[in-house]
């Protein structure tokens, strides 16, 4: 396993659809939590963006999920980091 941190910047003249998708996307990403996938989330509190952490196999399970996100098909970010993580200090 491997984990990834996937910042992600919210485009700003598209926030209407992105609160209309949001609801969707934090299902999807409770789904991933439960299933293991998902470590940790959150939008930053300036609502500029957002920074997730994975558990996944590979970088291909990683884009395979960000492919199945409700955000991805609404077109409401961009990936600003996508790196494979080795924590110093990992989450409790």
């Amino acid at each position: 396993m491997a984990q990834y941190v996937v910042q992600l910047r919210f485009d700003v003249d598209r926030t209407d659809r992105r609160m209309e998708v949001r609801p969707a996307h934090r299902e999807y990403l409770a789904a991933l939590k439960a299933d293991g996938k998902l470590v940790a989330a959150g939008p930053f509190t300036d609502q500029t963006g957002a920074l997730l952490v994975y558990d996944v196999a590979d970088e291909a399970e990683l884009r395979d999920i960000l492919a199945k996100d409700p955000y991805t098909p609404a077109d409401v970010y961009e990936i600003a980091t996508f790196a494979e993580w080795q924590p110093l200090f990992p989450f409790s």
